[in-house]
């Protein structure tokens, strides 16, 4: 009788211990993410100095984030940026490396957004940053780095509940100073650039579109 009782007590309790667990996973989902994208990307022409011009198109850029949302619409993440351009037709030969480090705020208005399909999602990013600028080859001494900010927003489509997959589109605006003198800005860029990218989230604390 004894034995009977405890074994019902036993499995009383890992009953409640599997339903706490079970809703504590259901309210802990979408918490954190990761992000990796590939893309394009396309730096302002005021950003260079005299006799240097970048293609306006120029492949790669790469990006990877991490993501928390403190609430079910607003988060922040912490994300890191690679691209490169290189010079067009009627520039000096140049090559170059631009890469970005950026805490962003992150809101989620896809619940408000109410003409969207199912499993169609919408993030908007936006946060101050640090870029480094490298030139490669003959111009590799000319670095430079200044603070930035960046806004952007994604539109993503729910794979399963746990990966999506989504575009980005997003403005880098430099604050990078005027090269003094001029010959420090050849090969370099002190200016803003336009990011697109085409990427996959992985949910790794639970659903990215849970219904």
């Amino acid at each position: 009788m004894t034995s009977n009782y405890r074994l019902q007590k036993w499995s009383i309790l890992v009953m409640v211990l599997v339903c706490f667990v079970n809703t504590y996973a259901q309210k802990d989902t979408n918490k954190w993410k990761a992000q990796i994208s590939l893309g394009v990307n396309s730096p302002s022409q005021s950003g260079f100095v005299d006799n240097f011009q970048a293609k306006s198109v120029n492949f790669p850029t790469v990006n990877l984030g991490l993501q928390h949302m403190f609430k079910r619409q607003l988060g922040a993440k912490l994300d890191f940026g690679f691209n490169r351009f290189s010079s067009d037709d009627n520039s000096v030969e140049f090559k170059t490396n631009y890469t970005r480090l950026n805490a962003q705020l992150v809101y989620d208005p896809t619940e408000s957004i109410t003409f969207l399909p199912q499993r169609m999602g919408v993030v908007l990013h936006a946060g101050p940053g640090y870029s480094f600028v490298k030139p490669l080859g003959d111009f590799g001494s000319n670095k430079t780095s200044f603070f930035n900010v960046m806004g952007g927003f994604e539109l993503h489509y729910g794979l399963t509940q746990e990966i999506s997959v989504f575009a980005d589109t997003s403005y880098i605006l430099g604050f990078g100073k005027d090269f003094d003198p001029e010959t420090e800005g050849f090969g370099s860029f002190n200016g803003n650039l336009l990011t697109v990218s085409f990427g996959v989230t992985f949910s790794i604390s639970g659903c990215q579109y849970c219904d």
